[in-house]
């Protein structure tokens, strides 16, 4: 024990300069060329000693911004889950691998969720990153929950008693997942329904392979199942089982089934074969993969196949990989946006979200195979094209010049642009506008302006008695991280419905 502290001695001297010693690490990728055959992940874990270095350079600042979830200017700033980042950072660093496990596990439920496929907000709110590269915080998030799997530190929650209280979650995506935890480990009985064949939601079939194996999902599924948690799927609450069905059946109900209504684009030619949502594009995939490694062919295929992605985020670069992987003749996307600065703009400051030019891994590998990005910026979609038997053959498109006025932004179409691209398959990728209906309607639940339940956030209550909810389903389409944000706070909420007060954070 003297040598661990003397050694600790010397490490904290060390520590309080390591900003200074050390650069940033970058999360290592496996080759482009190299991935593009097969579904694995593309990331790969620093090296240990990388990633103490990373927790060395964090400076556990006075006030640090990473952990504090604000929203600003629309985004958010820092982590929505208040992950107590560098405490975790220091123990990793000392090499307290087990210690940042238990500090993580305090504020969030799925670290491998987060850690995977996080932009990571806390990043952008590094104050290390006001006149340097911030400290890799998802990278060392990632470490410790694999290290914590491995070493066989997670466990089930299970409660020491029952309430005898039952509550049903609609939808098992990472709010609906993190609520059922939540609420048992304080023991409520929990029930999870899934219209889909598999439990995970958004994880399981909004998020492609290559960025989280569906592995990861599936051994979080088998901790939950493990501590008491039922999961029920195939099952589409106001179509195979009547909504008022957990009415009668719960003591209490939490609506966490997401914003699945894509936006469309209405234009001519949108009825054509070959145009597709992006998400009945990937869903697909990665029901064939997980069934039957694509042998099935029950999937809209890419192969052989010009694909023009209309859109641009996580969803839209999400189709690029996926459409290279299916083996695509090319890939082009469209952004109707400009292309963003280089470099942060006057009025993007720390500790917002940075606005920022940079490769996203589907982009990246279009380029190792092209040699350029395959976006296209202020760019509209006018019109897409028949080739005589009712199948997309190509879209017609106009350039787009944005200007500022008094009501804000707006963009007029550049004379002389127009273009015609070659596709035989079209994915929509342009977001999503709320929640389906059926149970809602059934229900009567209220609505907001954008379609989403209307229920206060902090509060997640439903105009309809003892229904809550929670996730994209509230608030509309977001991060991950704000998803768990929301399992947690409803589950909070929900138990103090129960029970009349609440230990829940």
């Amino acid at each position: 024990m003297l040598i661990k502290l003397i050694s600790y001695k010397n490490m904290s001297t060390e520590k309080a300069t390591g900003f200074m010693t050390y650069g940033r690490s970058y999360a290592e990728e496996r080759d482009p060329q190299e991935r593009l055959n097969d579904w694995k992940e593309i990331y790969i874990h620093l090296p240990v000693i990388n990633l103490q270095q990373q927790g060395q350079r964090c400076m556990d600042c006075g006030i640090p911004f990473c952990h504090t979830g604000k929203t600003i200017n629309n985004m958010a700033s820092g982590c929505p889950i208040n992950n107590l980042i560098p405490e975790w950072n220091d123990l990793v660093y000392r090499g307290l691998w087990k210690e940042a496990y238990e500090r993580l596990d305090k504020t969030n439920n799925f670290p491998e969720f987060t850690g995977r496929t996080c932009p990571a907000p806390c990043e952008a709110a590094c104050v290390l990153g006001i006149n340097d590269s911030p400290v890799t915080i998802k990278n060392i998030e990632n470490a410790i929950i694999d290290r914590a799997f491995e070493e066989g530190w997670v466990k089930p929650n299970t409660p020491d008693m029952r309430t005898g209280m039952k509550v049903a979650v609609v939808g098992s995506g990472p709010a609906g997942l993190a609520a059922a935890d939540q609420l048992n480990k304080v023991g409520h009985s929990v029930t999870v329904y899934e219209r889909a064949p598999r439990p995970g939601g958004l994880m399981t079939y909004g998020i492609p392979n290559m960025k989280i194996e569906k592995e990861t999902v599936l051994r979080r599924i088998k901790v939950l199942e493990d501590a008491g948690i039922s999961f029920e799927c195939n099952i589409e609450i106001g179509v195979d089982v009547p909504a008022d069905y957990l009415i009668k059946n719960f003591d209490a109900v939490v609506l966490a089934g997401g914003a699945t209504n894509p936006n469309n684009l209405p234009i001519a030619g949108r009825e054509l074969n070959g145009i597709h949502f992006a998400v009945d594009f990937l869903g697909e995939t990665t029901e064939s993969l997980i069934a039957s490694d694509l042998e099935d062919g029950k999937f809209i295929s890419a192969e052989g196949k010009n694909v023009i992605v209309i859109g641009g985020g996580d969803t839209g670069t999400d189709c690029v990989g996926t459409s290279l992987r299916h083996g695509c003749e090319s890939v082009n996307q469209f952004e109707l946006v400009p292309m963003p600065p280089e470099e942060r703009a006057a009025d993007n400051p720390w500790p917002q979200w940075a606005r920022v030019y940079n490769l996203d891994y589907g982009q990246k590998e279009a380029k190792a195979l092209t040699g350029e990005d395959p976006r296209t910026y202020s760019i509209l979609t006018k019109e897409f094209v028949d080739d005589g038997n009712g199948n997309v053959k190509s879209l017609k498109t106009v350039e787009i010049e944005w200007t500022d006025g008094p009501r804000g932004r707006s963009f007029a179409e550049v004379e002389g642009s127009e273009k015609e691209w070659p596709a035989e398959l079209v994915l929509i990728a342009i977001g999503f506008r709320g929640p389906e209906n059926p149970m809602l309607e059934e229900l009567g639940i209220n609505r907001d302006a954008r379609t989403n339940v209307a229920a206060v956030h902090g509060q997640f209550k439903t105009n309809v008695d003892k229904v809550f909810a929670a996730g994209d389903m509230r608030r509309g389409q977001s991060l991950v991280v704000w998803a768990i944000n929301e399992g947690r706070g409803v589950a909070r909420e929900v138990d103090r419905y129960l029970m009349g007060e609440t230990d829940l954070p």
